[in-house]
C-alpha cells in the first residue's frame, strides 16, 4: 500500500533534498483530485543555484519534481506571464507547502498576487488577430463534410474559443484540461453550455448548436471578421 501524497512528497524531500530551502507538493493531489493516474508535482527551492525538471518514481509514486533557485524561478513566472498560461504560477501559489522558508513564503506571495492580478489586457491589434482566426476556423467548421477533418477543426475551434472569451475578459488560458478548468473557473453555467455543444457534435455531427454558439459569443464584437485583416503590413 503506497503512502498517502503528503507523506510521500516530505518523505522524498527529507531523503532527496534536506537542505532545500522549501518544498511545495501541487497538481490534482494537492487540490483532492487525484485518480489512479495521477503523479506528485513538487516543487523545490534550492539555495544554490539550480533550474531543472526530473521524472521518477518513488515509494510506489510517480514524481515530476521541479527545481529552482531564488532567481531561476522569475524567468518562467514571466514566461507564464506572456503567454498567459500560468502553469508554474498555479502551481506554487496555490500548492500546499510541504518544507517552509522564509523565502518561500515570498515566492508564493508573489505568485499569488500575480495569479490574482491576472494577464495583461489585449491590446486591439491581438483582439482583432484572436477574432479573424477564431472567425476563420468557424468557417471552416461550417464549411467542411469532411468527418475526420472537422475532428481537427473542432479541436482548433474549441481552442481558439476559450482563448477569445478568457482573453477578452483578462483571465489566464490553459491548454489540455486545462481550458475546460479555467473556463469553469470563470464562467461555469457558459462552460456547459460549451461542452454540451460540442458533445452534441462529437456524437451526432450535428454543427449548429457550436455554431450559435460561436456566433453568439462573438457578436458583440463585430461578428465573424474577415474583411480589412492585415499583418505584416
Amino acid at each position: 500500500m503506497r503512502l498517502e501524497p503528503i507523506e510521500a512528497a516530505t518523505r522524498f524531500i527529507k531523503i532527496h533534498f534536506p537542505n532545500c530551502l522549501g518544498s511545495i507538493l501541487s497538481g490534482s493531489v494537492a487540490r483532492g483530485e487525484q485518480n489512479e493516474t495521477s503523479d506528485l508535482d513538487i516543487i523545490v527551492i534550492e539555495s544554490t543555484p539550480h533550474c531543472y525538471r526530473e521524472s521518477l518514481i518513488k515509494f510506489d509514486w510517480m514524481i515530476e519534481v521541479f527545481v529552482y533557485d531564488i532567481e531561476s524561478y522569475k524567468s518562467y513566472f514571466e514566461n507564464d506571464f506572456k503567454r498567459s498560461r500560468p502553469t508554474l504560477i498555479r502551481m506554487i501559489a496555490e500548492g500546499i507547502v510541504i518544507k517552509k522558508h522564509p523565502e518561500l513564503d515570498r515566492i508564493i506571495g508573489e505568485a499569488k498576487q500575480i495569479l490574482l492580478n491576472g494577464p495583461e489586457s489585449w491590446d486591439d491589434k491581438n483582439l482583432k488577430s484572436s477574432l479573424y482566426f477564431l472567425s476563420d476556423t468557424l468557417t471552416d467548421f461550417i464549411g467542411s463534410e469532411n468527418r475526420m477533418e472537422l475532428i481537427c477543426i473542432s479541436s482548433t475551434l474549441l481552442e481558439r474559443l476559450h482563448e477569445f472569451i478568457l482573453r477578452t475578459n483578462k483571465k489566464w488560458i490553459g491548454s489540455s484540461k486545462w481550458i475546460y478548468r479555467e473556463l469553469k473557473q470563470f464562467d461555469e453555467q457558459l462552460t456547459f453550455e460549451i461542452f454540451d455543444a460540442f458533445d452534441i457534435f462529437y456524437k451526432t455531427n450535428e454543427k449548429e448548436k457550436v455554431i450559435l454558439l460561436v456566433e453568439r459569443i462573438i457578436a458583440s464584437y463585430g461578428g465573424r471578421y474577415f474583411e480589412g485583416y492585415k499583418i505584416g503590413k
